[in-house]
């Protein structure tokens, strides 16, 4: 079995994702800005029975995402599945009105240039193993632009239009994008939110191979 690696690996839906594929036999590689959590996480999943490993990256910096993919790599073995889903910053949801160029370069860096660096350079690998699956996991500003986050909303416009383009490119060789839209954010009491029940959506996702975009409960503008 090969490896996924979860881009912004964190103690919730990155942990639970961790461990509905690691049941299913794949290895794990945790990418996050901060080592000694992804090691803390590595550490309970390796005590499950899971091989899991941290690795230290800001998705900003596209040199630091691609070292982290390729040690990874060389840890695990080849990457078949790239969940990326690292959780924007509070500065990046400023109102409108208020919103600067300037602000925008860190949603953009993060939401734009990281997956677009990260597909990128693991590409040759999945197109090598004639399989993969890449997993764009966003909010609902992605596809409902909301003028009180805007820098995210600006961002997640393009990450899904690239999303978008590279499912159709990708699906000839076999290579399945999707997109995972969660209104609401994580948990708040809806049982379909809780990290859980969302990685099993996202297993899903990667298992049934369907269409592009795919909501967690009821689409709604």
């Amino acid at each position: 079995m090969s490896t996924i690696a979860i881009v912004g690996a964190g103690p919730g839906l990155g942990r639970a994702t961790a461990h509905r594929f690691g049941r299913e036999g794949y290895s794990v590689a945790l990418i996050s800005r901060t080592q000694a959590n992804v090691e803390l996480l590595a550490a309970g999943l390796a005590a499950e029975g899971i091989a899991a490993r941290g690795y230290t990256a800001n998705v900003r910096d596209p040199e630091a995402l691609r070292a982290a993919l390729d040690a990874a790599v060389a840890d695990l073995g080849p990457i078949e599945i790239l969940q990326y889903s690292p959780v924007p910053a509070n500065d990046f949801m400023k109102p409108v009105l208020e919103t600067t160029a300037e602000d925008l370069v860190g949603p953009v860096e993060q939401s734009v240039y990281g997956p677009v660096a990260a597909v990128q350079h693991l590409l040759p690998g999945l197109r090598e193993l004639g399989c993969g699956t890449i997993l764009f996991i966003n909010g609902s500003s992605a596809v409902f632009p909301n003028g009180n986050v805007t820098g995210t909303s600006v961002a997640f416009a393009g990450e899904s239009a690239y999303a978008r383009m590279i499912h159709h490119a990708l699906a000839p060789e076999g290579i399945h994008v999707a997109q995972l839209i969660i209104p609401r954010g994580i948990g708040g009491g809806e049982p379909d939110h809780e990290p859980d029940a969302l990685a099993e959506r996202i297993f899903s996702l990667h298992r049934d191979r369907g269409r592009f975009r795919s909501f967690v409960g009821e689409e709604s503008a």
